[in-house]
C-alpha cells in the first residue's frame, strides 16, 4: 500500500506480520475517561517512531525521520493504524 502526505511525500506500508502486528498494538496506552470514552494515549512520539520504523516499508533511519513534519508522522501513524486495525476498531485521531 503506498500513501501520499499531504506534505506531498510517498510513504509505502508493509505487510507486516500477524507478530509484528501484536507488538504495535502492545505499544499503545490509553487513559480512559470515567465513562469508557478514550482521555489519552501515552507514549504518542516513541510509538509513532516504532510504527514507522516497523511498518513503513523503505529508509526509517533517523536521517529519514527527521524530515517527517509532526502533522506527517501523525498521518502516517493514523493510516498504519488504519491498516493494522481493519475489522478491529477505529484508529485513534
Amino acid at each position: 500500500m503506498e500513501l501520499k502526505l499531504k506534505s506531498g511525500k510517498k510513504i509505502k506500508i508493509k505487510d507486516v506480520s500477524v507478530d509484528e502486528k501484536d507488538i504495535l498494538l502492545d505499544s499503545l496506552q490509553y487513559e480512559y475517561n470515567d465513562d469508557g470514552t478514550v482521555k489519552n494515549m501515552a507514549l504518542v512520539h516513541s510509538t509513532t517512531t516504532k510504527w514507522i520504523r516497523t511498518a513503513v516499508d523503505g529508509d526509517t533511519s533517523d536521517k529519514f525521520l527527521k524530515t517527517l513534519s509532526l502533522e506527517d508522522r501523525t498521518e502516517i501513524f493514523v493510516a498504519l493504524q488504519e491498516n493494522l486495525l481493519v475489522g478491529e476498531q477505529k484508529a485513534s485521531d
